[in-house]
């Protein structure tokens, strides 16, 4: 697969979920989930920047060292935003977005497809806890790499090519984080769907650009898992028909 499909298809499921009324609707609410969170992350850090900038570095009294401080302070402050922010998308994804990328990853398959494949029947409670431990690899496992990305190039000269790889690199995670949506819901272990990423890298290199632009990226994560959706049921189920889960959970 290569990048201007996968660029393509997160533009496609953009259009197809506005002009789809159940779709914009969760898309909608997706977004007002995310920027709550992240904005009441990056208030509390807003709140408190002055006291963690003198906790690591107090004001000095020397007119030479000032100017100083005061770049530092409002680079901690960016800092400080940015991970706030982070951290406010990995709660709200956790606890709220997944089910509604769930929803409309469901619709988009109807829609598209004509059918669900849906997995084995089980009640609500556990498929949510299903879907909740699907979410923490598939959240966590993209910070780790990132943060390790970013201490190499701090601990070795190759810092200039880290700073464009890592920003790649999360993004196509955050691809990987819907186009395994589907996957992840016809209970596919967790090993298969991770090396599903490694084949079609290009697609999710390709797919995840548009997060890198800002105020489109927005739009863009909102219905990004119309457009993976699209992706599964168009190039995947295409030519490999899904095939019956491999585990099966018992109900309660």
């Amino acid at each position: 697969m290569t990048l201007i499909k996968g660029l393509s298809y997160n533009f496609r499921g953009l259009a197809y979920g506005l002009k789809t009324p159940s779709l914009l609707m969760l898309g909608i609410a997706r977004l007002v989930i995310i920027l709550f969170f992240a904005l009441i992350a990056i208030g509390l850090v807003l709140a408190k920047y002055q006291e963690i900038t003198n906790l690591i570095w107090p004001q000095p009294e020397s007119p030479w060292l000032i100017w100083l401080w005061h770049v530092f302070s409002w680079l901690l402050v960016l800092l400080l935003a940015a991970l706030s922010s982070l951290f406010g998308f990995l709660i709200s994804q956790i606890l709220f977005s997944i089910v509604i990328m769930d929803y409309m990853s469901r619709i988009t398959e109807r829609r598209s497809a004509g059918k669900e494949a849906a997995p084995p029947s089980m009640p609500w409670i556990s498929y949510f806890i299903f879907l909740l431990k699907q979410e923490i690899p598939r959240a966590f496992l993209p910070i780790v790499i990132s943060m390790g990305l970013m201490v190499f190039s701090w601990l070795t000269p190759l810092s200039p090519l880290m700073t464009i790889l890592s920003p790649i690199a999360a993004a196509t995670f955050l691809a990987w984080d819907n186009t395994d949506l589907l996957p992840a819901r016809r209970l596919v272990p967790f090993r298969n769907r991770f090396r599903f990423l490694r084949e079609h890298l290009k697609f999710h290199v390709g797919f995840g650009l548009g997060f890198l632009i800002p105020g489109l990226n927005i739009a863009l994560l909102s219905f990004a898992p119309v457009g993976a959706t699209l992706f599964h049921v168009e190039m995947v189920d295409a030519v490999s028909p899904p095939a019956a889960p491999e585990h099966q959970q018992p109900s309660n």
